[in-house]
């Protein structure tokens, strides 16, 4: 079988035509739609949203930190897409006992062009593959970023407050849309406090809407805590997804943009 080298350095052998495919990630999950893979996977995680028909059709597997090990086995898989963030390590190890699993490592955007490559290879969609690329750069081509970045936080979770430090795939997407994660010297995904928020010269706070789903009863509570910064819910899709969806991201940022200014007159 031919083999293959994952974005975490491991080998993998895969059958040249994988036909029974599970996937562990949302994003990675829409990819493979878009690929043309309708027929071959046959199992997704519950929270694989996209596309809708998928979601109401295909095998789900469980969540992506909690997967039921006895749907997977029964589907036979013959491939696994998993991710070395958003899955667990054990389970992962589990599961290439039985079956090849192919893991992706994306921080930013050129990891994510990488991963969407390799699923192309991995499934023998290569011109899919590079025609996605080439429309996601033609529609991020179009932003324009400001001279002076506005400084913002942005929240992915509440109880306790977290955010995004300066190697996240969602901090790489900030500085596309032409934001200044004020919080880049931290990493991964660190707690923060209302406190420190105050300190930090934020402008602009971000709640996303995955994976905590923030809503306007939240703005209204952390507006009386922080009663000079701009806050705003922001579609969590657009700065964390990073398989094919990044095709609408451009055009989301440029929109976004256009709100940020209306508000801040700047």
């Amino acid at each position: 079988m031919p083999v293959f080298t994952d974005q975490t350095g491991r080998t993998v052998s895969v059958p040249p035509h994988p036909h029974r495919i599970v996937s562990l990630v949302p994003s990675q999950t829409e990819l493979l739609a878009d690929l043309g893979l309708d027929e071959e996977v046959v199992g997704i995680t519950k929270f694989c949203v996209h596309p809708h028909a998928w979601f109401k059709t295909k095998t789900r597997v469980g969540g992506t930190k909690a997967l039921k090990m006895e749907i997977i086995h029964a589907q036979q898989p013959d491939l696994i897409i998993a991710n070395k963030e958003e899955n667990v390590k054990e389970q992962v190890e589990e599961l290439e006992k039985h079956y090849p699993v192919w893991v992706s490592d994306v921080n930013d955007l050129d990891s994510a062009y990488d991963m969407i490559v390799h699923v192309g290879n991995l499934t023998n969609r290569m011109r899919q593959a590079n025609e996605i690329i080439l429309r996601i750069k033609a529609n991020l081509s179009r932003i324009s970023v400001p001279v002076t970045r506005i400084p913002v936080c942005y929240l992915i979770w509440k109880d306790p407050y977290m955010t995004v430090g300066h190697d996240t795939f969602i901090h790489s997407m900030l500085k596309w849309a032409g934001f200044e994660n004020i919080f880049s010297g931290k990493t991964r995904y660190p707690e923060i406090t209302i406190r420190e928020l105050r300190d930090s010269n934020c402008q602009l706070l971000l709640l996303s809407s995955e994976p905590f789903p923030f809503k306007q009863k939240h703005i209204d509570e952390l507006q009386k805590e922080l009663p000079g910064v701009i806050i705003i819910l922001v579609d969590g899709e657009m700065f964390s997804w990073y398989g094919s969806r990044l095709q609408y991201a451009g055009s989301y940022f440029i929109e976004f943009q256009k709100k940020i200014q209306t508000l801040t007159g700047r």
